[in-house]
């Protein structure tokens, strides 16, 4: 395939953007080469700036979970932006998206919204901080929440050693807040419980991560952790940004049958717009301002075309819910496939996979967590990658996400991924 106009498109951009890119994954500096610039999508697939066709396996990075442009949503949206685009008032559409996403949900009685995932684990944080008069977090390595500055920290040196900024720009003040914990390790937790006793505010974790690749928790780690927050005082944030009404209707929460304290919404609630979200029980949300004291607001939170989206995407879920099922399975499906092919050319490999989550390391060991994922052979993801790129496969640009399928995929999509992955020199 050409990338022409791509790679000139990037050449400009790179004059007026930092880097080329708003956001840092898009740059491709992962895997070498120039990004490739999106000039319209439908269904399951792109089509670039050079006229080539590519089937999509990040989904806008998980929201288009029934396909891009996808029908309902673009009417619902183009309907709304007649009347307006943004009003920094109160809509009814505001509460019917509220009413629907809670009624979805298990143990959240109350939503506000915000514009971005990081925006809601950011004021998930602060709401927790207030709630119960702690300074405390603990985070997981590999586990994204967003690049506010209370998540950017790496690991200290032992159970009592405060985390260090991994950015410059985050401040020590802020980094010694941050415990940092390695995912799927409940005696570290446990370790760093006890070091820091009656200081902690919350415990955040993706209760599938997607941003170390896919990483499942085991049973014992994500029920000691709910347990842990019970006895302690803590209250346990599940980031489900990824994860809300893609799992299944109700989310991690609901597949893992772990009741979280409270929780972050983003990508799929919004349809494919900017917005995120965090929910809770009423004795949490009431803490919020106008009713409490701790603060948080913002001009377009709630914005009509959001919210528009958002209805339309959780009205289609809430009323098929099979779309779950067809999505597990069509993973599975791609799933066995790569994995067939990877076997027979003698390439090292994992694949992680929870519903229509999956990722591929290229390494001996199982990878539950950061450090395992970071041993993956990016050489080899590197050919990977480009070799499925030139067959018009696109995937995440980094070793280090998850795949987003999207029920527009059709088995003759994942037939001509699987068949293309066998041309490959690995």
């Amino acid at each position: 395939m050409i990338y022409q106009r791509s790679s000139a498109l990037f050449a400009e951009a790179k004059k007026y953007i930092p880097g080329g890119v708003n956001s840092p994954v898009r740059a491709f500096k992962a895997v070498g080469g120039d990004p490739i610039f999106v000039k319209k999508a439908k269904g399951a697939y792109l089509f670039d700036e050079d006229g080539n066709k590519l089937i999509d396996y990040i989904a806008s990075w998980g929201p288009l979970i029934l396909g891009h442009a996808y029908e309902p949503v673009i009417k619902a949206v183009v309907e709304k932006a007649q009347n307006g685009t943004s009003f920094g008032m109160p809509t009814e559409i505001e509460t019917e998206l509220a009413k629907l996403a809670i009624s979805m949900v298990p143990n959240m009685d109350k939503i506000r919204f915000v514009n971005s995932g990081t925006e809601a684990c950011m004021s998930a944080v602060r709401l927790a901080r207030g709630y119960t008069g702690k300074d405390k977090i603990i985070k997981f390595a590999g586990c994204y929440h967003g690049h506010s500055d209370s998540f950017l920290i790496q690991a200290g040196s032992g159970a009592v050693t405060f985390g260090s900024p991994n950015s410059p720009g985050v401040t020590q003040g802020t980094a010694k807040d941050t415990l940092l914990a390695a995912y799927n390790d409940l005696a570290g937790v446990k370790e760093l419980v006890q070091a820091n006793k009656g200081e902690l505010a919350a415990i955040i974790i993706e209760p599938i991560a997607g941003n170390m690749g896919c990483i499942v928790p085991t049973d014992e780690f994500i029920k000691g952790l709910r347990e842990i927050c019970t006895q302690e005082n803590i209250l346990l944030i599940f980031d489900e940004v990824m994860t809300g009404f893609r799992l299944g209707k109700g989310g991690a929460q609901e597949v893992l049958n772990i009741k979280a304290d409270i929780v972050t919404y983003g990508k799929v609630i919004g349809g494919g717009l900017p917005v995120g979200a965090f929910a809770a029980r009423t004795e949490i949300m009431d803490y919020l301002a106008p009713d409490g004291p701790v603060y948080q607001a913002g001009t377009l939170s709630g914005n009509p075309l959001a919210m528009s989206a958002g209805l339309a995407m959780l009205t289609e879920l809430n009323n098929a819910p099979e779309v779950f099922k067809s999505l597990a399975e069509k993973t599975a499906y791609l799933h066995k496939g790569i994995g067939k092919v990877l076997t027979e050319k003698n390439v090292p490999h994992q694949i992680n996979r929870f519903g229509s989550m999956i990722s591929v390391h290229f390494t001996d060991e199982p990878v539950v967590d950061f450090a395992s994922s970071a041993k993956g052979d990016n050489d080899t993801f590197k050919k990977y990658f480009h070799g499925l790129l030139e067959r018009g496969i696109y995937l995440p640009p980094s070793a280090f996400e998850s795949y987003f399928l999207n029920d527009a995929l059709s088995y003759e999509d994942l037939d001509a991924t699987i068949n293309a992955l066998k041309e490959i020199d690995l």
